[in-house]
Order: structure tokens, then C-alpha cells, then sequence
């Protein structure tokens, strides 16, 4: 896991078919200083973050796909938490 800043919220009008109804965000990963770390990345969020929001997101490909229900799900950044 990784803490993450939520920049805003994208949307596809072609996508995979198992992100169909899901919530795709834009975040930029944070250095232990809090500063960014690499380029934006798209995210799985089922937590319903808003811009500005410190989440605690995973690379972990089989959760997004235990997410989804969908086992061919190509997504690979899913929101675990959202940061007090």
C-alpha cells in the first residue's frame, strides 16, 4: 500500500468491459515528505474520495479483480482507505 493525493476524476467513453459502473480517479502517488512520486495514475476508488483527498491505495491486481468480479479486470491501482 501506498498513500496517494486524489487529483480528480476521469471517465472513458471505451473502456474495458469490466469497468463498466466503476469509479476511475486520477491520483499521484506520495514520498514518505508527502511529496509527489512519479506521474498521475488512473485508480479504482468504491469509496467514493473527492479531489484533495490523502487515500491509501494498492497495486494489487487480484483485489481489483475480487472488486470487479470480473477475473479478466485489467485495472491495476485500487483505493483501499481513505486518510482522516
Amino acid at each position: 500500500m501506498q498513500p496517494a493525493r486524489v487529483l480528480g476524476s476521469a471517465r472513458a467513453t471505451i473502456k474495458h468491459h469490466s469497468l463498466d459502473g466503476q469509479k476511475l480517479i486520477i491520483i499521484n502517488l506520495l514520498t514518505v515528505d508527502g511529496s509527489p512520486d512519479g506521474p498521475p495514475l488512473i485508480a479504482l476508488d468504491h469509496l467514493g474520495s473527492r479531489p484533495g483527498d490523502c487515500v491509501m491505495v494498492t497495486s494489487d491486481g487480484k483485489y481489483a479483480r475480487e472488486l470487479t468480479g470480473q477475473s479478466t479486470n485489467p485495472a491495476r491501482w485500487t483505493v483501499m482507505g481513505i486518510v482522516d
